[in-house]
């Protein structure tokens, strides 16, 4: 056990000491975004990578969570937090429709990731069409600072609810692995036919795998929502979120607990050394995903986590002799 969930547990325990060392608001607002990044990375990786189900467009399921806590507010006046749990429920549903629809038709590899990357795209046209969710010109949050209303004066709190929820979701995610539930999930990725024969319900595997996904993204939509109190139709929907959820998990190591977070990191640590060295040419930070993304296939296809364990077992030898 100690084994299993100790280098979570010492993971988060020591992100969590940062806020005390580090109060520039600029660091802090990085570690922030890197965080909401890596929660909508494991999102993903709960589907890609435990169930090699490849999604282009989880902007579909963070979108929902970002759209139903931001307009919850404004419209109804519900309270963040209540609104924060009801997104991360609609997007979970939203994950359901999406799958029971793609899966039930039998749509694999290819096919189901342009039929998902396809429903982020008509959920952005619809958003940014309605003026009930402001158009083109977006949805802001009311200010109404407190804890209360999910907002903070320090950044530092937003760290930590950050954290908290990319720390629950790392360990979920390493109990899933260990589980049964767990074990139906890399049979499906592994061979989907086999799996079936050997009497594993795989619609309804993919389906709680899809759904759990769809939530885990749909919270750090929603996450986003209440740390800039502002959305329109292109962020929330718009493909820079499905590139960052599923590249980062890709860059770490797919299939992997601490991959996407690696992954969330590596991109955003490299992308803010660039621009601070490079600031001035434009793009140059996706310029650096391209080649980090390139780098990882060419060099390390097991990511940065296997790359680690191909050190760990270099290093276990020579110790040995």
């Amino acid at each position: 056990m100690i084994r299993a969930y100790g280098p979570a547990i010492v993971l988060i325990a020591a992100a969590a000491l940062v806020p005390f060392a580090i109060t520039a608001n600029t660091v802090l607002n990085f570690i922030v975004f890197a965080l909401i990044i890596a929660l909508a990375a494991q999102g993903w990786n709960v589907l890609g990578g435990l169930a090699g189900q490849f999604s282009f467009g989880h902007a579909a399921f963070f979108g929902s969570g970002a759209y139903t806590t931001a307009l919850l507010q404004t419209h109804w006046g519900v309270n963040a937090w209540v609104a924060f749990a009801l997104s991360i429920l609609l997007a979970g549903a939203v994950g359901w429709i999406i799958g029971f629809l793609s899966f039930r038709s039998g749509l694999r590899g290819s096919y189901f990731a342009l039929v998902t990357l396809a429903f982020a795209e008509v959920l952005r046209i619809l958003a940014n069409a309605s003026t009930f969710t402001g158009g083109a010109a977006g949805t802001l949050v009311k200010l109404d600072m407190g804890p209360a209303n999910f907002q903070f004066a320090s950044r530092a709190a937003f760290v930590w609810i950050a954290l908290a929820l990319v720390g629950f979701v790392l360990i979920a995610t390493i109990a899933i692995m260990r589980s049964r539930f767990g074990a139906w999930l890399t049979a499906v990725r592994e061979n989907e036919d086999a799996a079936r024969a050997l009497g594993v319900d795989t619609l309804a595997v993919k389906l709680k795998a899809i759904t759990l996904s769809a939530a885990i993204t749909g919270a750090a939509g929603a996450l986003y929502v209440q740390y800039y109190l502002y959305l329109d139709a292109s962020i929330a929907y718009g493909p820079w979120i499905s590139i960052e959820a599923l590249v980062a998990p890709i860059v770490g190591g797919i299939g992997t607990a601490f991959g996407p977070i690696l992954g969330a990191a590596a991109l955003h640590g490299f992308g803010e050394l660039t621009k601070l060295f490079a600031g001035g040419i434009p793009g140059i930070d996706l310029v650096l995903y391209g080649l980090l993304l390139i780098a990882t296939i060419a060099f390390a296809p097991d990511g940065i986590m296997g790359l680690l364990k191909r050190l760990a077992s270099v290093f276990d030898r020579r110790r040995t002799r």
